[in-house]
């Protein structure tokens, strides 16, 4: 039998602790009607908890800059309604011993033209851009980016008042964050363009922020990726030299642990080197790190999947066991497996694995 023990580590940081290895990481699911999280989202959160995930991050949750939303069903951090929901989310996942931090997310430039609660408020992006050539709203002034920082420092405030651990800014897959980093939609010739520093300048000033608001013993985590969902073959980066600059000002500005988002975790960042994203980021920046991508998926799931390596299960995992062993990353996300099973940590502690419910797209219509 194979042996996935050090997968039920614990995991010590100085701004939290955690019963094991395996984190749930944001999956939009749109069911949080009127944009508060009910009862029934408190209960998907739950079972995942009570089956042995150590860390919970929610999906993306707004932030209360009007412009922030791009989608139906998608909870708020904000309000007092949205906030008495995740408070229950909250008391459910700690009651199973689990950690729990919500997503922050303001979509940016690619926010869908009329959506709730503002349907006449445009996009605001860096330069006016959802992507490179495609023009979406309005291109945001130097106060624009003020006030999305302290809407994203509300909503720190909020989680932390509701008893969440800490949070995840999303800084990955080309929303608002992410816009500011990629060239393709930073066009700006101010101090939050041109270069590496000025790009992430905005990333960092949220950082900095929450970081002065809440104290040095709040958890922040920081998403990441080179891949957009405007262009799965976008990169930030193409060396470690060029890594080290995007990742050093957020560091300095406070981040605690990279959260690196790929479609496929084993894949290595750079060529010449078979270190992972994930791996290279920890490197870098001398941070715990999150990998994640395509861990517990079969692999006629992998197969269908554009670009996907056909990969057997055990591989997979077998794969993971060691990295971790030698400390290139620290924590694994484990996101679709857990919507198709939220018994996957049992299943995989007490050598199942073979039961696994195996994840179809079927199952991200349900939240069960």
């Amino acid at each position: 039998m194979n042996d996935y023990s050090y997968l039920f580590h614990k995991f010590i940081h100085h701004n939290i602790q955690l019963p094991n290895r395996i984190v749930m990481p944001p999956m939009t699911r749109s069911s949080s009607h009127n944009h508060i999280p009910t009862q029934q989202v408190a209960e998907y959160y739950r079972r995942r908890a009570a089956h042995g995930v150590g860390l919970i991050i929610t999906e993306g949750a707004c932030i209360d800059h009007p412009a922030a939303n791009g989608h139906t069903g998608i909870p708020f951090m904000f309000g007092e309604a949205a906030l008495a929901g995740w408070k229950k989310v909250v008391d459910a996942v700690h009651a199973e011993g689990a950690k729990i931090i919500p997503q922050l997310w303001h979509v940016g430039g690619v926010r869908a033209a009329g959506s709730e609660p503002n349907p006449d408020i445009p996009a605001y992006s860096p330069s006016g851009l959802a992507a490179p050539e495609n023009r979406s709203g309005l291109t945001m002034s130097q106060r624009d980016i003020q006030e999305v920082i302290e809407s994203f420092t509300r909503a720190a405030r909020n989680a932390k008042a509701v008893g969440f651990d800490g949070v995840e800014l999303h800084g990955a897959h080309g929303y608002l964050i992410d816009q500011f980093f990629w060239p393709g939609t930073n066009r700006r010739d101010d101090e939050y363009g041109i270069s590496f520093e000025g790009r992430t300048r905005f990333a960092k000033e949220i950082i900095q922020s929450i970081r002065c608001e809440l104290g040095e013993n709040f958890l922040i985590v920081f998403r990441w990726s080179q891949w957009k969902m405007q262009s799965l073959e976008a990169s930030l980066v193409s060396t470690p030299i060029e890594l080290e600059a995007l990742l050093q000002p957020l560091v300095d500005a406070g981040v605690d642990i990279f959260h690196c988002s790929t479609r496929r975790y084993w894949e290595p960042a750079f060529c010449g080197s078979d270190l992972t994203l994930a791996g290279w980021t920890k490197k870098i920046s001398g941070l715990p790190t999150i990998a994640v991508g395509s861990v517990g998926l079969q692999e006629d799931f992998l197969g269908s999947d554009s670009g996907a390596n056909t990969l057997t299960t055990d591989y997979i995992m077998d794969d993971l066991i060691r990295r971790l062993e030698d400390e290139e990353f620290d924590l694994i996300a484990v996101g679709r497996a857990l919507i198709a099973d939220p018994a996957w940590p049992e299943k995989v502690r007490s050598g199942n694995i073979a039961t696994v419910k195996p994840f179809d797209r079927s199952h991200l219509m349900d939240l069960q």
